[in-house]
């Protein structure tokens, strides 16, 4: 469908086609222009420097599953920011898909850690921030500020902070429940330690009292009276904690 007019297309006209079917999500269509381009080497060196036909070669590369297309597009061409969400993804599934298939099943969130670690994103398409669970640390950061201020922002201070952080309302109310929740959570589970311990330690004074009553000499009425007198504290003290639980 672009073979014919082709010749006559100036770098920024292709790279406006390649806009227009990569927007359309037509892979198909945009592998069939890229390889209508000329192959002069003149035409070439000016087309291929665009970045928006760069681009247009990696998605291609990567629906195609010429993997190691892709990385050569991707580690040798400077790309903008406005690129490198996307592209970061490349990288990543690509990687992803050829660890699974080396492994012969699907990758955990330890694996897909794994993977990240191994082949960390290039500075072509990184601008060096480190991010953790897909929010930069600086995100992060400022985040963790404001939750130790304020647990529960109302829609302005959230709206203020989606501002400050490049995140939208929504984003930032999320990150703000889940945390709420792994904080009750980790409260939660240390107060059951804690009563956890206390019931071990009764329960071992217990034993201990046993133990002597067992190993001494024949109780008297006196002495047995006092033993079934702690037995009984025992269980109160037990069952009180229970009832704290």
């Amino acid at each position: 469908m672009f073979q014919l007019p082709i010749l006559n297309f100036s770098p920024q006209q292709v790279a406006g086609v390649c806009e227009t079917l990569e927007e359309s999500g037509d892979i198909e269509r945009l592998g069939r222009f890229l390889w209508s381009l000329p192959v002069a080497p003149a035409a070439c060196e000016v087309i291929n420097k665009n970045e928006s036909v760069l681009r247009a070669r990696a998605i291609v590369a990567y629906h195609t599953g010429n993997f190691r297309e892709l990385y050569h597009i991707l580690e040798n061409h400077k790309f903008t920011k406005e690129s490198h969400t996307k592209l970061q993804a490349l990288w990543l599934e690509a990687h992803y898909q050829e660890a699974e298939k080396l492994r012969g099943r699907p990758l955990g969130p330890v694996d897909k850690y794994r993977v990240r670690k191994k082949f960390p994103l290039p500075r072509t398409i990184w601008d060096g921030e480190q991010k953790t669970h897909c929010f930069k640390e600086r995100t992060r950061h400022l985040l963790r500020e404001w939750y130790l201020q304020d647990p529960y922002p109302n829609p302005s201070k959230k709206r203020e902070l989606a501002q400050a952080t490049g995140l939208t309302p929504t984003q930032v109310g999320n990150w703000f429940k889940n945390r709420r929740q792994r904080d009750r959570a980790a409260a939660a589970k240390n107060r059951l330690q804690q009563q956890g311990m206390s019931q071990g330690s009764v329960r071992s004074l217990a034993d201990d009292d046993g133990t002597v009553d067992r190993l001494g000499p024949a109780s008297s009425p006196e002495a047995s009276l006092s033993s079934k007198a702690a037995t009984s504290a025992i269980s109160i003290t037990s069952s009180d904690s229970e009832c704290d639980i």
